[in-house]
């Protein structure tokens, strides 16, 4: 069988895992990586026996797939430049820095015959995938993404760093449209946002809270849904489902205490546990050699986009009073 050639552009931390996730692949052979810190992307390219490149465009035209993990102010050139060379790539969230941009490199991937996927790695997350097989009508949703300050993201605030994978995430699971949005923010450490928290009401009635944060020194990834007869809880961290039901509370008054007393059925979902990011690359060459479906279309990609970048305006907005 004649090996999938592949590329990484950009080798920093999210793309040393690209590169050591399709030195792991079968029937995939790595051409080389591109990186304007040369030093770096020699290191890298010696390491799993690949060349390496301090200009992408070198690299255009020899590889059927690569993903594209340089700063998000760099996406839409080079994704555009590899589209138009024949290339399905991958593009690490966020996808764009304007709904046109996006919506013009989908356009490009459409008439080409091109696979275009953005790396939101949580869709291929076990707990995830097994989590809508359980959601069927949730009232509300809450989600913390927190975790410390880190210096290399330079490029994107909170929203379109960390928040962004759970706007991606409820957005799939509800299949509803944003009614209304309520944003707070603050920046801590960077001159972006590094704190917010978002209120959502979607068309269905469903009330979802996200926050986000790394001025946080503690990690914590957690989405919890609370439906009539039921109380889910998921922790990205360990792939791990507790599903509570039937739910009941009492309490007793002594001179002493009043104490209280709370008791539900738990179930636990033990979920297989694999590396999200190989299923999200194995995916995106089924997809790109065999034709295999999307996870999620276009239309969705677009609006996930939308609602995303909509409250990071509302945000910097805030941040400026």
């Amino acid at each position: 069988m004649k090996k999938v050639r592949v590329a990484v552009v950009g080798v920093g931390r999210m793309g040393q895992y690209h590169v050591g996730v399709y030195s792991e692949i079968p029937d995939v052979r790595l051409i080389g990586i591109a990186d304007i810190n040369e030093t770096r992307g020699k290191e890298i390219a010696e390491k799993y026996n690949t060349k390496s490149y301090g200009d992408y465009k070198k690299l255009l035209g020899k590889v059927d797939v690569a993903s594209i993990a340089v700063p998000t102010s760099l996406h839409y050139k080079i994704a555009k430049d590899f589209l138009q060379a024949g290339t399905n790539i991958l593009i690490e969230k966020p996808m764009t820095r304007s709904i046109d941009e996006a919506r013009e490199l989908f356009n490009i991937a459409e008439k080409k015959g091109l696979t275009l996927h953005i790396g939101h790695v949580e869709r291929f997350n076990g707990a995830v995938q097994e989590l809508k097989k359980i959601v069927d009508n949730p009232l509300f949703i809450e989600s913390r993404r927190l975790g410390p300050y880190d210096p290399r993201i330079q490029d994107d605030g909170v929203v379109m760093d960390l928040m962004i994978h759970d706007i991606d995430i409820i957005l799939n699971l509800l299949n509803s449209k944003v009614r209304d949005i309520n944003v707070v923010g603050k920046s801590v450490f960077s001159d972006k946002d590094d704190l917010c928290n978002v209120q959502l009401k979607f068309e269905n009635g469903c009330l979802a809270t996200i926050t986000a944060s790394r001025a946080t020194q503690h990690k914590i990834r957690t989405l919890a849904i609370t439906q009539k007869d039921k109380y889910i809880f998921l922790d990205y961290t360990n792939q791990d489902i507790h599903i509570h039901r039937q739910a009941f509370s009492e309490h007793s008054i002594t001179k002493q205490e009043l104490r209280y007393k709370q008791e539900s059925f738990t179930e636990r979902i033990f979920v297989h546990r694999e590396n999200p990011l190989k299923i999200e690359l194995k995916h995106l060459i089924d997809c790109a050699t065999n034709g295999a479906e999307r996870k999620v279309s276009v239309a969705e990609e677009i609006y996930s986009l939308q609602i995303a970048l909509e409250i990071e305006k509302r945000s910097k907005l805030i941040n400026a009073l």
